[in-house]
C-alpha cells in the first residue's frame, strides 16, 4: 500500500518517529515492490539521506559541510530506485554530489568532485546522468588546445576541461550527461580536413567570372586560426582560363558540380548570337548597340590573345538586312546585358491616326459704276477733251477702233476687244469732218463665293516624321511678248512664259505619346487653293498654313489656329471740281466698291492605335465610308456601255483566326455599311 512520507523541522521527535516507521516500511517495500511518494518542506537534507538510505539499503557517508534545508514534492508514486535518482538531483540542485568509493556512496560538495575519484566510463559507457565521471577524449583532426576556449563555457564552474597537446587529448570532468554532450560536440567539430586540390579548365565561360560568382558562396567567412574559415577556395587562372579549387572532398564535389554547370555554351551556341528582329530596324540598331559597347571590352590584357574573342573581351556586332538580324559576339555578361536591351528596344510601338479639318468660307462681291468721254476733230485725231479713270475703259481707242472699221489685215484689235467687263452704254458723233464726241457708261457687279472643307488623314508610328500631300501643279501666266519673223512674209510668233506651283494641302507631323492618353504633336500644315474673282486679269490663290506644337488627349479635338477677316475697299475716281457738281458730277467719276469676308478654322483630332484591333476599327470605318459612296452612284453600269458596271470597292473577306495572342484579328465586316463614319467626324 502506498504513502506519503514528509517532514519538518518543526519537531525532531515526530522526524525521528517517522524515519524509524519509514525503515520499516522501506525493506517493506523492496521486498514487495511498491512504491512509495516522499514529500519534504524545508527539511534537512541529512533527513533526506537518512530516508533514502533506508528506502533503497545504501549506506551513505556525510561531509561535515553537508548542510541544507530541501524541498521535495511529489505527486506520482515511484520506487526505491527512482527515489534515488530523485535524490541525486537534489544533491545537484543543492550543490552536492554523491561519489561511489567501494560500498560507501560519499556525499560531499561538487567543488570537491573532481578531486574525487569517480566513475570513469569510455564512450558508451553507463552510469545515471547526475554521475560524476571523468572521461579522455582523443581528438584526431583538430589541435585539442583550440578546442578548450571553445567548450570552457559549457562546462559548469566545479567541472574540468583541460588538453594534452603532446597526444592531442581532452579531459573532462563533469556529471555524466554534460560529458556525453561534450563528446557529441566534439566528435561533430574533429572532422577530416581534405585539402587536395583540383584544376578545373572552363571551355566557354570566363574564369575570372565564374570565381566571382562563386565567391559569393564564400562572402562573410572569416579565415585564420580557431576561425571558421571558407571550406572551399576557389582562385581563377587567367592565362589557361582555369580554376582551381581546394577544400572538404564533399564541398569540392558540390562545387565542381556547379561550375560545370555554368562552362556550359549559351543556347545557341558559342559566344555569338543570330538575334531576328521583329519591329526594330536592325542596321539603326547595330550602329546604336556598337557606339553603347564599344569600350567595354577595351582593356583585354596583352596576355589574351590565345582565348577566344569573346574571351578577350572583343565585341562585334554586324546587321543583316535581308533578315533584319543581328550577329553579336561578345562575353556572356555583355551578351546579357545587350539582350536585355533590345528586349527593351524589339517592341510594337503605337501608332497614331490624325485628322486634321481645315473649313474655310468666304465670299467676294464687287461693284463698279463709271464714265468716260471724249471730245475733239475729225475721227477724234486731235482730242480736245478726254477722261479716264482706272478700271475703265477709254473713249479714244475705241471709237479709232469703230472708224477704222474692226479688225484690219495689220493685226489691229476689233473694237469688243477693247471693251471692259459688264454692262458698257456709248452715246456720241463720230463723223470725219466736224467736232466729235464719245461718252462710255460701264457697269459691273459680281460675287464669288468659296467653301472648303479638307479632311487629311495620316497614320504615323510613335515619333516618326510623316507628311501627306494631296494637290495639282497649277500653270500662271508670267510675261508674254511677240517675235516678228525675219523671212519674207513677216509672220508674227506670240511667246508666253508660264510658271507652275503646286496648289493644294499639305500635312507634316511628328506624334509623340505620353504616359497616359495624351498626344505631343509638332504640325506643319498648308492649304492653297484658287478662289473665283472678276477683278483680276488672272488666277487668285489663298494660301493658309500653321506652323505649331500641341498636346491633346487620345480622340479628342483641338482647334489649331484660324482667321475671321472682314474687308471692305470703297474707291472713287473724279475730274476735279466737276466731279463734285451735284448730279452731273456723275458724268465725271468712276465708283468701284470691293468687299471680301473670310472664316477659316482649322481643327486637329488624333487617335492611339496600340494594337491590330484599334488599327481594324479605324480602317473598317475608312474602307466602308469610301465602298458607301460608290455604291450611292446611280445608274451602275457604265452610260452608253450597257455591260460595263463601275468599279466599286469589295466586301472585305472573312479575317482568319488569329495565331498571335497579342495581335487579335477584327472581322471588318462587322460594322454594317449603313452605320460607317466619314473620315475626319468631330
Amino acid at each position: 500500500m502506498p504513502y506519503r512520507h514528509s517532514a519538518t523541522r518543526s519537531s525532531w521527535l515526530a522526524a525521528l518517529a517517522l524515519c524509524i516507521g519509514l525503515s520499516v516500511t522501506g525493506q517493506l517495500h523492496a521486498a514487495t515492490g511498491t512504491t512509495i511518494t516522499p514529500n519534504y518542506k524545508d527539511a534537512d537534507i541529512r533527513q533526506v539521506i537518512e530516508a533514502v538510505g533506508e528506502v533503497t539499503g545504501k549506506n551513505f557517508i556525510l561531509d561535515p559541510r553537508v548542510k541544507a534545508q530541501v524541498t521535495m514534492l511529489s505527486v506520482a508514486p515511484m520506487s526505491p530506485d527512482a527515489f534515488y535518482e530523485a535524490f541525486l538531483s537534489i544533491l545537484s540542485v543543492y550543490g552536492f554530489v554523491a561519489v561511489p568509493a567501494g560500498d560507501v556512496i560519499k556525499i560531499l560538495p561538487d567543488a570537491n568532485a573532481r578531486q574525487m575519484p569517480g566513475a570513469e566510463l569510455e564512450r558508451g559507457g553507463g552510469g545515471r546522468p547526475d554521475d560524476i565521471v571523468t572521461r579522455v577524449i582523443s581528438v584526431q583532426n583538430v589541435a585539442a588546445a583550440q578546442l578548450v576556449p571553445i567548450l570552457r563555457p559549457l562546462i559548469p564552474q566545479y567541472g574540468h576541461l583541460a588538453a594534452h597537446p603532446p597526444s592531442n587529448l581532452l579531459i573532462i570532468s563533469d556529471r555524466a550527461s554534460n560529458v556525453d554532450r561534450m563528446a557529441q560536440i566534439i566528435a561533430r567539430i574533429d572532422l577530416a580536413a581534405d585539402q587536395d586540390y583540383e584544376v578545373m579548365r572552363l571551355e566557354h565561360a570566363s574564369a575570372t567570372e565564374i570565381v566571382k560568382l562563386v565567391g559569393a558562396l564564400n562572402q562573410g567567412a572569416q579565415q585564420g586560426e580557431g576561425g571558421g574559415g571558407p571550406r572551399v577556395t576557389v582562385v581563377a587562372d587567367e592565362r589557361t582560363n582555369s580554376v582551381l579549387i581546394t577544400g572538404a572532398k564533399d564541398d569540392r564535389l558540390r562545387y565542381r558540380a556547379l561550375i560545370t554547370h555554368l562552362d556550359t555554351p549559351l543556347e545557341e551556341g558559342g559566344d555569338t548570337q543570330v538575334r531576328y528582329l521583329r519591329y526594330t530596324n536592325a542596321t539603326d540598331l547595330a550602329t546604336k548597340l556598337q557606339s553603347q559597347y564599344s569600350g567595354t571590352g577595351a582593356q583585354a590584357a596583352a596576355g589574351k590573345e590565345a582565348a577566344p574573342p569573346a574571351q578577350r573581351g572583343e565585341i562585334g556586332i554586324w546587321a543583316d538586312d535581308s533578315t533584319n538580324a543581328l550577329i553579336i559576339t561578345a562575353p556572356p555578361k555583355i551578351m546579357k546585358s545587350m539582350m536585355a536591351v533590345i528586349d527593351k528596344l524589339d517592341i510594337r510601338r503605337a501608332q497614331v491616326l490624325v485628322e486634321a479639318v481645315i473649313v474655310e468660307v468666304s465670299s467676294d462681291r464687287a461693284a463698279q459704276l463709271g464714265v468716260t468721254w471724249a471730245v475733239g476733230g475729225a475721227d477724234l485725231d486731235n482730242a480736245i477733251g478726254v477722261t479716264k479713270f482706272p478700271g475703265t475703259t477709254g473713249v479714244t481707242g475705241v471709237a479709232s477702233a469703230i472708224i477704222g472699221g474692226g479688225a484690219g489685215s495689220d493685226g489691229s484689235t476689233n473694237a469688243t476687244e477693247l471693251l471692259g467687263n459688264g454692262l458698257t452704254f456709248g452715246v456720241g458723233r463720230l463723223k470725219d469732218s466736224g467736232i466729235n464726241f464719245v461718252a462710255l457708261l460701264e457697269a459691273l457687279e459680281s460675287d464669288g463665293t468659296s467653301n472648303i472643307i479638307g479632311t487629311p488623314v495620316l497614320v504615323t508610328l510613335d515619333n516618326e516624321e510623316a507628311e501627306i500631300k494631296v494637290g495639282q501643279e497649277v500653270p500662271f501666266v508670267t510675261g508674254n511678248y511677240t517675235n516678228t519673223g525675219t523671212g519674207g512674209g513677216g509672220a508674227v510668233n506670240p511667246f508666253q512664259t508660264i510658271e507652275r506651283e503646286q496648289v493644294g494641302l499639305t500635312l507634316k507631323l511628328t506624334p509623340q505619346i505620353n504616359e497616359g492618353d495624351a498626344v505631343r504633336l509638332k504640325i506643319s500644315q498648308e492649304i492653297s487653293s484658287l478662289l473665283p474673282s472678276s477683278a483680276a486679269v488672272d488666277l487668285i490663290t489663298s494660301n493658309r498654313s500653321i506652323n505649331t506644337t500641341v498636346i491633346v488627349q487620345d480622340n479628342a479635338t483641338l482647334v489649331l489656329g484660324g482667321l475671321i477677316q472682314d474687308q471692305v475697299t470703297e474707291t472713287e475716281s473724279r475730274v476735279p471740281l466737276l466731279g463734285r457738281i451735284p448730279l452731273l458730277g456723275a458724268l465725271f467719276r468712276s465708283d468701284s466698291t470691293k468687299k471680301n469676308k473670310t472664316n477659316l478654322m482649322v481643327f486637329i483630332k488624333p487617335t492611339i492605335l496600340r494594337d491590330n484591333v484599334q488599327a481594324a476599327f479605324q480602317t473598317n470605318a475608312k474602307y466602308n465610308y469610301i465602298r458607301d459612296q460608290q455604291m450611292l452612284l446611280k445608274p451602275k453600269n457604265v452610260r452608253l456601255m450597257p455591260q460595263t458596271q463601275r468599279t466599286v470597292l469589295p466586301e472585305v473577306p472573312a479575317a482568319a483566326p488569329a495565331t498571335d495572342p497579342e495581335s487579335p484579328v477584327i472581322d471588318l465586316r462587322e460594322q454594317p455599311a449603313g452605320e460607317s463614319v466619314e473620315p475626319g467626324g468631330t
